[in-house]
């Protein structure tokens, strides 16, 4: 069964629930964070990107303020906090409940791929299970060349 995407009302009803359980503030601010960044659903973007496109329509934003909400937003589930190797941490909306995916870097432009594998999934699922092991979470990043990068014919693998 493919999981259905969390509609963006749902999302925002959580963080509602999530700032009222911590006696936060619900302000303005924010509703234009939250807009901005489930634009970006699929998509990778770093605070600076986000403060970029924020401001653009609410100039008098903080970059203070998004950083702070982009931790709220992972804190309360609704955000991925990744880091693929460039000293950059990249935020991306959580697209479902339960969500699982990999990702394949490129080292040469920064492309990022996203997948999704059952049979690794069912993998993981099993070496955890032999080892009588809980899993909390789990990520997979897989580092290399694109298709598309001259980068890609220097570095041919013989895998």
């Amino acid at each position: 069964m493919i999981p259905k995407i969390r509609p963006k009302a749902e999302r925002k009803k959580c963080l509602e629930e999530y700032i009222a359980k911590n006696h936060l503030k619900s302000t303005t601010q924010r509703d234009v964070i939250f807009d901005r960044f489930f634009n970006y659903l699929g998509k990778h973007v770093t605070v600076d990107e986000l403060y970029e496109s924020v401001k653009k329509h609410y100039p008098r934003i903080g970059y203070a303020t998004i950083y702070r909400t982009l931790k709220l937003f992972k804190e309360c589930g609704l955000a991925f906090e990744r880091n693929f190797g460039d000293g950059r941490a990249k935020y991306e909306p959580v697209k479902f409940e339960g969500e699982h995916h990999g990702h394949l870097i490129c080292l040469g432009c920064g492309k990022i791929i996203e997948f999704s594998n059952e049979q690794i999934e069912s993998s993981s699922n099993q070496v955890a299970r032999m080892n009588n092991f809980n899993v909390i979470n789990h990520k997979l990043e897989l580092y290399g060349y694109c298709s598309s990068c001259p980068e890609q014919k220097r570095h041919a693998s013989g895998f």
